[in-house]
C-alpha cells in the first residue's frame, strides 16, 4: 500500500516503503526523453510505489493506449512549450495547485519548461525530494538571449534541487561547467530500453517492399537515420550531402524514421536533389530495432543532444553508428570499433565517412562485429529504474537522519 507524504511524516525513511512519485513533463510526445521517462514510470509502479505523471497540453495521441498500467495522469493544460510568460505564470500556478494536492514525496521534473516551471511550484510543497532529469543541455546557440535566459533560470532553481539526474557523464559535467549545479549533485543514469528487443532484432519481413526492391532482388546499401524531424537534427543539411553518396551508389537507400515540423521541407529537399528513388519517409515507427537489422550503418547529425537512445539502440542492433562527435557520444561510441566520431560541424564529413564505409565491406564488416560485441547492459530497464529509484531512496534516507544539505 503506497503512503503518500512520507517525507513529512516519517520520522526515518527505510528502503522498501512506496513513495508517491510525480513525474512533471513538458509534453507527452513520441521522444526519447519521453520514452525514458514513462519507462522509468513503468518499473517504479511495478516495484510497489504510487506515480503520477504530470504533463503539459501537447501530447500525442499515442500514449492515450500505451500509456503503463497503473500509472495515473494529469494533464496542466496551462502548460505551453514555447515560451509565454503570462501563460507561463498561469502554468506555474496550476502546478502549484496539483502539487499541493498531490502532496507526493518525490517530484522529479524532466524536460527545459517543465524543469523550471515544476521546481519553481514544488517550494509549494517544501516536504517533497525535488530531482531533475538532464537529458540534454537547454542551451543550443541559436538565441543569445534565449539561452541566458534558460541558463539563469537554471540557476535560480537550482537551489531548490535536491539531486540532479543526467543521461550520461558529459551531460551533467556540461551542466556543472556552465555553473548550474556542483558536481555533488549529480548522479548520472543512463537511458533504459528493452535491449533485447534490439540485441534480437530481425530485419522486416516486407522489407523489399519497403525498399522498393523487386520480390527477388538483393538488398541494396541502405542507411538508417532515426530522428525527429525538426532542425536540430539537421535533416536537410545531411540531405544535400547524401546527394553525393547517392551519386556514386545508385541502389543506395536512406530510410529517415520519424516525424516532425520539418517534414514538408525534408520532402521538398528530397525532390529538389532528385533523391526521390533512394530517401524513404517511413513517419514513426514503433519497431525501431527492425529497421537497424535491415540497415548497414545509421546515421546521426543532430547539433545538440543528451546521449541519444537511438544511438544505444543501433549499436544494441548491430548496427554501427556514424555520428557527430558531441558530448557523451563517446560513452557508447568507441571510435573506430563500433561507429565512427566526425569532428562536429559541418555534416559533409559524415556523407563522405558513409560512402567509404559502404564501399569498403571488410571495414564495414568490422564495426558490424565490434557493434555485436558491444556491453549494452547499461542501458537496461532495470538499471534505469532500478538507480532512478535508489537514488531517490538514498537522499530521502539521508535526508531522514539529517544528513542531506543542498547546496
Amino acid at each position: 500500500m503506497v503512503n503518500a507524504g512520507l517525507t513529512g511524516h516519517w520520522p526515518g525513511f527505510c528502503e522498501g516503503i512506496a513513495m508517491h512519485i510525480v513525474h512533471i513533463l513538458t509534453r507527452l510526445m513520441r521522444a526519447g526523453s519521453e520514452e525514458n521517462t514513462l519507462e522509468t514510470c513503468r518499473w517504479q509502479v511495478a516495484a510497489g510505489h504510487r506515480v503520477t505523471l504530470v504533463h503539459g497540453r501537447d501530447s500525442d495521441v499515442y500514449w492515450d493506449w500505451h500509456l503503463p498500467h497503473g500509472v495515473t495522469r494529469i494533464a496542466v493544460s496551462e502548460m505551453v512549450h514555447p515560451v509565454q510568460p503570462m501563460q507561463d505564470l498561469r502554468a506555474l500556478r496550476a502546478l502549484r495547485q496539483t502539487l499541493r494536492s498531490l502532496d507526493p514525496d518525490v517530484i522529479h521534473t524532466h524536460q527545459s519548461k517543465a524543469g523550471i516551471l515544476g521546481r519553481m511550484a514544488a517550494r509549494a510543497t517544501p516536504k517533497a525530494l525535488v530531482v531533475h532529469g538532464i537529458h540534454i543541455l537547454p542551451v543550443d546557440g541559436t538565441s543569445a538571449t534565449k539561452d541566458a535566459f534558460y541558463l539563469a533560470a537554471e540557476k535560480w532553481v537550482a537551489g531548490g534541487t535536491d539531486a540532479f539526474i543526467p543521461v550520461s557523464r558529459a551531460v551533467g559535467q556540461s551542466f556543472a561547467e556552465a555553473g548550474i549545479c556542483d558536481a555533488e549533485r549529480l548522479h548520472p543514469v543512463y537511458s533504459g530500453m528493452d535491449l533485447k528487443k534490439f540485441t534480437n532484432a530481425q530485419r522486416p519481413a516486407d522489407w523489399r517492399a519497403l525498399l522498393g526492391v523487386p520480390p527477388r532482388g538483393l538488398k541494396p546499401p541502405v542507411v538508417v537515420m532515426m530522428a525527429a524531424f525538426e532542425p536540430r537534427k539537421r535533416h536537410i543539411p545531411f540531405l544535400r550531402a547524401f546527394a553525393r553518396v547517392a551519386a556514386a551508389l545508385p541502389d543506395v537507400r536512406l530510410i529517415l524514421a520519424g516525424e516532425g515540423p520539418e517534414e514538408a521541407r525534408i520532402r521538398a529537399e528530397i525532390a529538389a536533389f532528385r533523391l526521390t528513388d533512394h530517401v524513404i519517409l517511413t513517419g514513426h515507427r514503433t519497431d525501431p530495432e527492425a529497421l537497424f537489422a535491415l540497415a548497414d550503418i545509421s546515421v546521426l547529425t543532430s547539433v545538440r543532444e543528451g546521449l541519444p537512445r537511438v544511438v544505444v539502440q543501433s549499436i544494441a542492433a548491430g548496427c554501427p553508428v556514424v555520428a557527430q562527435a558531441l558530448p557523451g557520444l563517446d560513452e557508447i561510441v568507441a571510435h573506430g570499433h563500433n561507429g565512427w566520431l566526425v569532428d562536429a560541424g559541418d555534416v559533409r564529413p559524415v556523407a563522405d565517412r558513409l560512402l567509404h564505409f559502404l564501399t569498403q565491406p571488410a571495414q564495414l564488416a568490422a564495426l558490424r562485429s565490434g557493434a555485436l560485441d558491444t556491453d549494452v547492459s547499461s542501458w537496461s530497464l532495470e538499471t534505469l529504474g532500478r538507480e532512478t529509484t535508489q537514488i531517490y531512496t538514498n537522499l530521502l534516507q539521508k535526508r531522514a537522519v539529517g544528513r542531506l544539505h543542498p547546496a
